[in-house]
């Protein structure tokens, strides 16, 4: 026996997301419904239907209740809703009702979708970094490894680095997260064999260590260690050791 009292099984059947009874009322409770609404539809709706008209109505209207939220509850809502199969239609509509920007100043969901295309997992961190915008740093209250992970993917965007570099700078997983947000965000193919690259680079070692510079020591030292890894990494990391050295 199913006991409905609130009559929400034929939503349920429909993916239907919406509030239960007055959805300003209910949002007025707790204004981290406003974003649960957002998470739950990307989660749980149907896309065919979109996003709930009066709910999405009572999210704008509400807009001003979000700064009384904690950033932890805000972070820990957007983990949640970016980490979704397709989050991009509800982090649209969050865009064009203004709690995109109320949350994330500056933020720009236009790569998403490409993004979501491209990608083979759901990545939330990933998919935060094509949002751009201000650092969220403080805004969501990331961890020191995951703040220090976005940065990386941003500074990664609008380097010159190569697939190999990036691989090597980053890893093969972040790594590859830059080649697809610079494909997103640069509206740029994916070079061929990027990847493979990436997976070279993540596993390349420079080839010189400080035993190779004997008679060197301190500062001096580190100055040719950095200078001579300049050099292999401007060389795709094809440099070999006898030739940074000759």
């Amino acid at each position: 026996t199913v006991v409905d009292p609130l009559n929400g099984l034929p939503d349920l059947r429909a993916r239907h997301v919406r509030f239960v009874g007055d959805p300003d009322r209910r949002i007025r409770e707790d204004y981290l419904r406003i974003l649960r609404f957002f998470r739950f539809t990307a989660w749980y709706g149907d896309p065919a239907l979109g996003m709930d008209a009066e709910g999405l109505a009572a999210c704008a209207a509400g807009i001003d209740g979000l700064p009384t939220l904690s950033r932890e509850r805000v972070g820990a809502e957007m983990r949640k809703l970016l980490a979704a199969a397709d989050p991009a239609p509800a982090v649209a509509s969050m865009a064009t009702t203004g709690i995109l920007a109320a949350i994330l100043p500056g933020a720009d969901p236009r790569a998403l979708a490409p993004l979501i295309h491209l990608e083979l997992d759901a990545d939330w961190l990933r998919r935060l970094a094509a949002l751009g915008g201000e650092d969220p740093t403080d805004h969501l209250r990331l961890s020191r490894a995951e703040a220090r992970d976005l940065a990386a993917l941003r500074a990664a965007i609008g380097s010159a680095d190569t697939p190999r570099v990036l691989g090597w700078r980053l890893g093969a997983k972040r790594g590859a997260d830059a080649v697809l947000l610079r494909a997103c965000l640069l509206e740029q193919p994916i070079p061929a064999a990027a990847m493979a690259h990436v997976a070279e680079g993540a596993t390349a070692r420079f080839p010189i260590t400080a035993a190779d510079l004997p008679g060197l020591a301190g500062p001096v030292l580190g100055q040719e260690l950095k200078r001579l890894e300049k050099a292999w990494l401007a060389s795709d990391l094809r440099l070999t050791r006898s030739q940074l050295l000759g």
